[in-house]
């Protein structure tokens, strides 16, 4: 064999660990000398692979060798891999483990600098595209358009006002000083944009707080370009990136001017030169310091600081003035704490600038500023918009009101307010005497007429027709008996009880609460509740006490019943649970709680629809730029009640415009099916009447209350109109006959539906078996012989051709005068409020009655 051919020896140790030794020793980082290395490499042209010389072996050992996890020769006892060709060399291809996943510094700065360079020419770009606002054009305004049930236009608001645009040096110094001092006090400095702001209002975010408080002047200049302020990341960052060039490349007066010149002040006022018109009746440029803070006090929002008043139950004429005092003072301080004025100047402004008379308002006068009220609060509720943005127009909005019914409505009341009241001659009675109302359709649930006062432009700005705190007397009683008719009573084992069910009705009864204890008054005494009349009923059925509005019996059935389950039937027919008195007492059943007459002739309507409720709503259709708002379909019809129990009440107040305190609606000529109650409090401080027809419900407030007053405190109403007090039976019900006379003119007459006989005789503890013995109870046409009743007066006429027998009274018999007492408010604390469960009627329940259609509507 050729010496060549022989196989070079094996180093010492050798088998398979050599072999792995000769397959691990290459050039390269980390090991020694290759000259003095023997050469045992498969690299050589005629080396045998390492190993046990197999294949096997080869693959083995390959792999230790290429990717970059083998063991280095040498004293360092690691080495690198192969090099990676990989633009980035991530994983890691020369690290082992977890080391393979961290980047290395070179890969992190590559990163940022890409990131920042990526960042940087995009928000480049961005800037370059935006335009800059245009003064002129961002304060056009729209009108918004309010159109009648038939699509006759009603009025246009907005868009009227002087909207010039006034250069910086038209502009007062100490306006600029104002809005600078109080909302964004870096103005001169910055560059368009708050970053801490703005990292203040990202937090606030996070956090589910309020999305302002980022804004510089600048920013807000630019977003009152964009009228639709949509809340969109599109238009924020186009925003931001408008901010950020106007920063660098405008003048500072520029941008305060145009600032000034957009912004929205309330009264349909865009820009200082309107607001200064609106507000003060003169041009900007005469402004005085303490006229430019109250402006500026107002640019944190017109809805909320506007003295005349807002939208929504924050924002009253009361509440509104009140912040926008504090807000004035504080601005003034405010320019005195960053130098913008001398404190002896501040010290000078003590009294808040006096305001003229609204144009806007007088722009609404009658009724028309009260629908508009009304249909915006609806238009806001069901799309979300703020009442700035809907203060910037550009609606269409087609209303549920129906003019002649609007007409019918105020004239109603203006004739009685004429007829009965005289200011003159007995002012320290007949003053800040207020009347709501409101009026529903049956089928529908849309409010078709209202009266909130006598006008806007005659400086009443609250709505009566929505306005909470006025107490509704006894017209709450249908729903203690409704909540008995439905759930029972502890008397009746769990089932619903009849009208035909006996209570005592005798005046001053102690009222037990459900564990049969009497309840307690302030003084510790066992409570007896009051009537409005001392004759002595006995026990009488709950029709009867109905019929004539006796307090007792319901006073001890909303404890027999429970409260919870009151509130539940109340509920379900539209009443807002923030409206209802929370206290489990006796006066809960006498109508303590205060919902608005909008809500209580929906609810009533329930009655009336057989137990389906329809939300009230007050807006059909809405268009803005040409494209319909989605939202203003009929809201859906609920099933409040069984039919049966709402024809039963039905029937029971049909009872009482026949025999009982409603009859003056008889004696005044209505000829159709209605039924009602009436409702009177204490100290005669609110009257009701609400009652509804087939085709429309309707409810009658009448009160008196100083609308310039802070706090709104109810006033009695004994000796207005010349007469000792007045009941819902009287004024109200006499504005109900003449308006639904009219409003149903040429309307086919509809019966109600037939009453099915429902629920057990279930009667009070107490009550005489088989049946109670008791003096007859007063009529209309019989006066009572008790010795407590006073005797039935000849009416005679009197100064001003008016009756002396108490005109506005139903009867010259006080036992029986309509309307009710509210009953004593300081009753003790009521018992458990847990009732027996329901039982089923036996009937699915009609949808609204045997001939009404289901069509639906919400809240207006």
């Amino acid at each position: 064999m050729s010496e060549h051919r022989r196989k070079p020896p094996q180093p010492e140790g050798g088998g398979r660990a050599a072999a792995r030794r000769a397959a691990q020793q290459r050039p390269g980082r980390g090991a020694g000398p290759a000259r003095d290395v023997p050469t045992a490499s498969a690299s050589g042209p005629y080396a045998e692979p390492p190993g046990h010389g197999t294949r096997a072996g080869a693959r083995r050992a390959a792999p230790r060798g290429s990717g970059g996890r083998g063991r280095a020769a040498g004293p360092a006892g690691r080495g690198p891999g192969r090099p990676d060709k990989r633009l980035i060399n991530y994983p890691r291809s020369d690290k082992a483990g977890w080391q393979r996943f961290v980047p290395s510094w070179k890969l992190v700065c590559g990163t940022a600098l890409g990131f920042f360079a990526i960042i940087t020419a995009g928000a480049g770009i961005g800037i370059a595209s935006v335009n800059t606002p245009d003064a002129n054009k961002a304060a056009q305004a729209q009108n918004n358009v309010f159109f009648w049930e038939d699509g006759t236009q009603m009025v246009a608001t907005g868009g009227s006002m002087n909207r010039q645009i006034v250069p910086i040096g038209r502009i007062p110094k100490s306006m600029q000083n104002a809005v600078i001092a109080a909302e964004n006090e870096s103005f001169e400095t910055d560059k368009g944009v708050d970053p801490m702001g703005v990292a203040r209002a990202v937090w606030n975010m996070a956090k589910g707080g309020s999305t302002q408080g980022g804004s510089t002047i600048t920013q807000q200049y630019v977003k009152n370009t964009y009228l639709d302020s949509d809340q969109t990341l599109k238009r924020k960052v186009t925003e931001l990136f408008i901010s950020i060039k106007l920063g660098v490349s405008e003048e500072k007066d520029t941008i305060l001017a145009g600032y000034l010149n957009t912004a929205y002040y309330g009264r349909d006022a865009y820009g200082i030169q309107a607001a200064a018109r609106a507000y003060f009746g003169k041009d900007c440029v005469d402004l005085t310091p303490s006229e430019s803070a109250f402006l500026a006090s107002v640019l944190k929002g017109p809805n909320l600081y506007n003295p005349d008043g807002g939208i929504g139950a924050a924002a009253t004429p009361e509440k509104n003035t009140e912040r926008a005092k504090e807000r004035w003072a504080w601005v003034l301080d405010r320019e005195v704490a960053v130098k913008r004025m001398p404190k002896a100047d501040r010290d000078q402004f003590k009294e808040f600038p006096k305001l003229v008379d609204s144009e806007q308002a007088r722009g609404l006068s009658g009724q028309t500023g009260y629908l508009v009220d009304t249909a915006k609060k609806y238009v806001m509720k069901v799309t979300g918009i703020t009442p700035d943005e809907m203060a910037r127009g550009g609606y269409q909005i087609r209303t549920t009101f129906q003019k002649p019914r609007v007409d019918a409505l105020a004239k109603a009341v203006e004739d009685t307010r004429n007829d009965f009241l005289d200011e003159k001659a007995r002012p320290e009675y007949d003053t800040f005497v207020q009347f709501g109302a409101a009026s529903v359709d049956v089928k529908t649930g849309a409010i078709v007429a209202l009266y909130g006062g006598p006008g806007m432009d005659k400086k009443y700005f609250s709505n009566n027709a929505d306005t909470l705190g006025v107490p509704v007397g006894s017209t709450w009683k249908p729903y203690v008996l409704a909540a008995a008719m439905q759930y029972g009573t502890q008397n009746s084992n769990g089932r619903g009880i009849s009208a035909d069910s006996k209570y005592n009705a005798n005046d001053l009864t102690v009222i037990n609460n459900r564990d049969g204890k009497p309840l307690r008054d302030a003084s510790g005494k066992p409570f007896k509740q009051k009537n409005e009349s001392t004759y002595p009923y006995g026990y009488v059925t709950l029709n009867e006490a109905m019929e004539k509005s006796i307090n007792v019996p319901f006073a001890q059935l909303v404890f027999d019943v429970g409260h919870t389950k009151v509130r539940e039937i109340a509920e379900s027919t539209g009443i807002l649970k923030d409206s209802m008195n929370p206290n489990n007492d006796a006066s809960f059943a006498l109508g303590t709680s205060t919902p608005s007459a909008i809500r209580m002739a929906d609810s009533y309507a329930t009655f009336a629809a057989s137990g389906t409720h329809r939300d009230p709503f007050s807006v059909t259709r809405v268009e803005k730029d040409g494209k319909e708002l989605p939202g203003f379909g009929a809201p859906k019809e609920q099933r409040a009640m069984d039919n049966a129990i709402a024809d039963n009440v039905t029937k029971v107040l049909q009872n009482v415009v026949e025999n009982g305190t409603g009859t003056k609606v008889r004696k005044l000529g209505f000829n159709r099916p209605a039924a009602g109650k009436t409702g009177t409090t204490d100290q005669n401080k609110s009257a009701w009447f609400v009652g509804y027809t087939p085709e429309l419900s309707t409810s009658v407030a009448l009160f008196r209350t100083d609308p310039n007053s802070a706090d709104k405190k109810l006033i009695s109403m004994n000796g207005v109109g010349g007469v000792d007090s007045i009941h819902g039976g009287d004024i109200p019900a006499a504005i109900w006959t003449e308006y639904m006379k009219e409003a149903l003119k040429g309307t086919p007459v509809k019966e109600f539906p037939e009453a099915d006989k429902i629920g057990v005789t279930a009667d009070a503890s107490g009550a005489p078996s088989p049946s109670p013995s008791f003096s007859p109870s007063p009529s209309p046409s019989m006066p009572s012989p008790s010795a407590s009743s006073s005797p039935p007066v000849s009416p005679t006429p009197s100064k001003g051709g008016k009756p002396s027998c108490k005109p506005w009274e139903l009867y010259c018999i006080p036992d029986t005068s309509g309307g009710t007492n509210s009953g004593s408010t300081n009753g003790g604390a009521g018992g458990s409020t847990g009732s027996p469960s329901p039982t089923p009627s036996g009937k699915p329940g009609r949808p609204g009655g045997t001939s009404w259609g289901t069509t639906v509507g919400t809240s207006g």
